[in-house]
Protein backbone atom coordinates (compact mmCIF):
# COMPACT_ATOMS: atom_id res chain seq x y z
CA UNK A 1 0.00 0.00 0.00
CA UNK A 2 2.30 2.33 0.91
CA UNK A 3 4.52 1.69 -2.21
CA UNK A 4 1.59 2.66 -4.46
CA UNK A 5 0.74 5.57 -2.76
CA UNK A 6 4.38 6.96 -2.51
CA UNK A 7 4.36 6.21 -6.34
CA UNK A 8 1.38 8.66 -6.95
CA UNK A 9 3.26 11.76 -4.87
CA UNK A 10 6.37 10.32 -7.11
CA UNK A 11 4.61 10.40 -10.30
CA UNK A 12 3.20 13.89 -9.24
CA UNK A 13 6.64 15.43 -8.68
CA UNK A 14 7.76 14.18 -12.18
CA UNK A 15 4.90 15.44 -13.44
CA UNK A 16 5.56 19.10 -12.01
CA UNK A 17 9.57 19.22 -12.54
CA UNK A 18 8.46 19.03 -16.09
CA UNK A 19 5.62 20.99 -16.15
CA UNK A 20 8.12 23.36 -14.46
CA UNK A 21 11.01 23.14 -17.10
CA UNK A 22 8.11 23.58 -20.27
CA UNK A 23 5.30 26.15 -18.71
CA UNK A 24 5.98 30.09 -18.02
CA UNK A 25 5.62 30.16 -14.73
CA UNK A 26 5.14 33.98 -14.09
CA UNK A 27 7.73 34.20 -11.70
CA UNK A 28 6.08 31.71 -9.59
CA UNK A 29 8.76 29.25 -7.65
CA UNK A 30 9.34 26.06 -9.08
CA UNK A 31 8.87 24.10 -6.18
CA UNK A 32 5.43 25.32 -5.26
CA UNK A 33 3.94 23.84 -8.84
CA UNK A 34 5.88 20.59 -8.27
CA UNK A 35 4.54 20.76 -4.32
CA UNK A 36 0.49 21.14 -6.28
CA UNK A 37 1.51 18.36 -8.75
CA UNK A 38 2.74 15.71 -5.75
CA UNK A 39 -0.72 17.09 -3.80
CA UNK A 40 -2.78 16.43 -7.27
CA UNK A 41 -0.93 13.03 -7.87
CA UNK A 42 -1.71 11.96 -4.50
CA UNK A 43 -5.27 13.05 -4.58
CA UNK A 44 -5.79 11.58 -8.63
CA UNK A 45 -4.13 8.43 -7.16
CA UNK A 46 -6.54 8.37 -4.38
CA UNK A 47 -10.18 8.56 -5.91
CA UNK A 48 -8.91 6.52 -8.97
CA UNK A 49 -8.51 3.92 -5.44
CA UNK A 50 -11.90 5.40 -3.71
CA UNK A 51 -13.89 5.22 -7.56
CA UNK A 52 -12.82 1.91 -8.57
CA UNK A 53 -12.90 -0.31 -5.85
CA UNK A 54 -9.29 -1.73 -6.44
CA UNK A 55 -6.81 -1.73 -3.45
CA UNK A 56 -3.65 0.31 -3.48
CA UNK A 57 -0.85 -2.31 -4.57
CA UNK A 58 2.71 -1.84 -4.88
CA UNK A 59 2.39 -1.63 -9.00
CA UNK A 60 -1.49 -0.75 -10.11
CA UNK A 61 -0.77 0.87 -13.73
CA UNK A 62 -3.96 2.17 -13.79
CA UNK A 63 -3.82 4.66 -10.62
CA UNK A 64 -0.84 5.32 -11.18
CA UNK A 65 -1.39 6.50 -15.19
CA UNK A 66 -4.37 8.61 -13.18
CA UNK A 67 -2.24 10.45 -10.76
CA UNK A 68 -0.23 11.54 -13.59
CA UNK A 69 -2.99 13.01 -15.32
CA UNK A 70 -4.51 13.44 -11.59
CA UNK A 71 -1.41 16.01 -11.28
CA UNK A 72 -1.25 17.26 -14.49
CA UNK A 73 -4.91 18.77 -13.99
CA UNK A 74 -3.80 20.52 -11.24
CA UNK A 75 -1.12 22.12 -12.64
CA UNK A 76 -3.06 23.63 -16.01
CA UNK A 77 -5.60 24.51 -13.72
CA UNK A 78 -3.22 26.33 -11.56
CA UNK A 79 -1.42 27.74 -14.16
CA UNK A 80 -5.13 29.22 -15.54
CA UNK A 81 -6.06 30.53 -12.39
CA UNK A 82 -3.32 32.08 -12.05
CA UNK A 83 -2.86 33.71 -15.74
CA UNK A 84 -6.75 34.41 -15.12
CA UNK A 85 -5.72 36.68 -12.11
CA UNK A 86 -3.12 38.39 -13.38
CA UNK A 87 -4.94 39.65 -16.61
Amino acid sequence: MLIGVVGWIVLGIIAGFIASKVASLRGDDPKMGISLAAAGGFIGGWLYSLFSGSAVTAFNPRSLMFAALAAVVVLVGFHAWRWKAAN
